[in-house]
């Protein structure tokens, strides 16, 4: 015979509040025992203790009341076990993440702007194997780990081989409005010898000649600002800037290297230029 207890002892033993147990009942994560069908009054079972225990301790991680739902209702400890790992590694990202801030935070709180080398170049047109989508930049990461696999799947298929860096192009909007149609790419030899498949988002495409100051960032990604903060900056005082995408062109990124130190991104900001 099942033990029924009242939602307040509930409550005392698995240290979740009367108002917590109320919302896992209406969202379905937790549903009492019994309701009294003329007071509404939840009673829970004391073999639910286990369960409440686990979410109390999930949500202390930060797992959304989704993640909890498919983990009590996983079939199998498999299962279950996979969500709860998928979280962790979310976690732990967000954590590399917020570590990654905190110290770009104290370099520009301690030290003064490193001085950034600008130059001008002519930047060749080139075929490339390019992606083009509408992102966000909330997404955007996980958007670029796909692209890329992608692109690199593009070049296996067609058999020819990189010319250059992976590079991308940003449209003033990305930064504006944080949505804009990205076009990452892969310069490419000339002529590619197989079709690009007609299944993939890969598509042939030409990118265009462009004049460009570049300023050659060095290190994670986390910082970039401080050198297109740099780079802006010497466009602006020589008033030579023009409209046009941003270019990023990655010689060393993390497709080559887990020691994020060790990155090199050149930032290309188009303009207009007067002498050779």
């Amino acid at each position: 015979m099942a033990t029924l207890l009242t939602i307040g002892d509930f409550s005392r033993m698995t240290h979740l509040s009367v108002k917590a147990l109320r919302h896992y009942h209406d969202v379905g994560v937790l549903e009492p025992a019994a309701i009294d069908p003329f007071s509404g009054y939840r009673s829970y079972d004391a073999g639910q203790v286990p369960a409440a225990q686990v979410i109390r301790r999930l949500r202390d991680l930060g797992m959304p009341l989704d993640g909890i739902r498919t983990v009590l209702a996983a079939p199998d400890v498999e299962a279950r076990n996979a969500e709860i790992a998928g979280h962790l590694a979310r976690m732990e990202r967000q954590l590399a993440q917020t570590q990654a801030s905190v110290a770009s935070l104290r370099a520009l709180l301690s030290a003064p702007a490193p001085h950034t080398p600008v130059d001008y170049r002519t930047i060749p047109r080139v075929t490339a194997l390019a992606i083009t989508e509408m992102v966000t930049v909330e997404g955007f990461m996980d958007w670029v780990t796909g692209v890329l696999d992608e692109l690199a799947d593009a070049l296996a298929v067609t058999g020819t081989e990189r010319s250059g860096p992976f590079g991308a192009l940003y449209p003033g909007d990305f930064f504006e409005l944080e949505r804009a149609e990205v076009t990452f790419f892969a310069p490419v030899t000339v002529p590619v010898p197989v079709a690009v498949p007609a299944a993939g988002r890969a598509r042939l495409t030409e990118i265009p000649v462009v004049d460009a100051a570049v300023a050659v960032h060095a290190g994670s990604m986390d910082d970039i600002d401080r050198t297109y903060a740099a780079l802006g900056t010497a466009v602006a005082e020589r008033a030579i800037g023009v409209d046009g995408p941003i270019r990023e062109y990655y010689p060393i990124s993390f497709l080559d290297t887990e020691d994020e130190a060790g990155y090199r991104t050149e930032v290309c900001w188009p303009v207009f230029r007067t002498i050779t």
